[in-house]
């Protein structure tokens, strides 16, 4: 275990976060977003068929935040493969989020769970959010695959994003996402969640 975290720390190191080890702080000149990305099977597809059954997501933005409630509830049961257990899997997610990290968007907290990923950043302006995330689950999914030995589907085809209002909203989402792994009963701290945000900025004098 020791020696997953020092490579998880060296890689961490070799994708620039040595020198963003501060807690990041809200610039109400851009906006930041809260983004959720899951797994195929995360939630049972008759689950996810009624949902949408009882919800108007389309146009009602109640229910789509109705919508991601339930699926956050959902996914700490861990159900599914939860493919990202695999540290190797979970390892290259983060560091293909970190690569992006100053290129197309600025990363604020991340977390890597068995079964989904949770992350706060400020696109650039020549990028989209949607061209981001279409980027992050092609070049995640091949990955994936090629590490797991599998073939065909890997994450869900939507994703949830929400815009950041404030400092107070914004300090909030990196709470939440960095208390996930706690809430789910993985890790006794959030910095002891070594495919985090929190784990690394725990260390960053290290």
């Amino acid at each position: 275990m020791n020696r997953i975290k020092a490579e998880l720390q060296k890689e961490l190191k070799e994708a620039g976060w040595h020198s963003r080890g501060y807690l990041p702080h809200f610039d109400g000149r851009e906006l930041p977003q809260f983004l959720s990305l899951h797994l195929f099977d995360s939630v049972p597809a008759s689950v996810l068929a009624r949902w949408k059954r009882e919800l108007d997501v389309t146009n009602s933005k109640a229910d789509r935040i109705l919508l991601q409630r339930r699926f956050e509830k959902y996914l700490d049961q861990g159900y599914g493969q939860s493919f990202m257990k695999q540290h190797r899997v979970a390892s290259m997610i983060q560091n293909v989020l970190l690569g992006s990290d100053g290129e197309c968007y600025r990363l604020s907290a991340w977390v890597v769970m068995p079964n989904h990923i949770h992350l706060l950043a400020t696109r650039f302006e020549n990028f989209t959010i949607a061209g981001i995330m279409q980027s992050l689950k092609s070049i995640t999914s091949h990955k994936a695959n090629r590490i797991l030995k599998r073939t065909g589907q890997f994450w869900m085809l939507d994703y949830f994003d929400r815009y950041i209002r404030n400092a107070e909203h914004f300090a909030n989402a990196i709470r939440y996402i960095e208390d996930n792994p706690v809430k789910a009963r993985l890790c006794a701290r959030p910095e002891d969640w070594p495919f985090s945000s929190a784990w690394f900025r725990a260390r960053k004098d290290n």
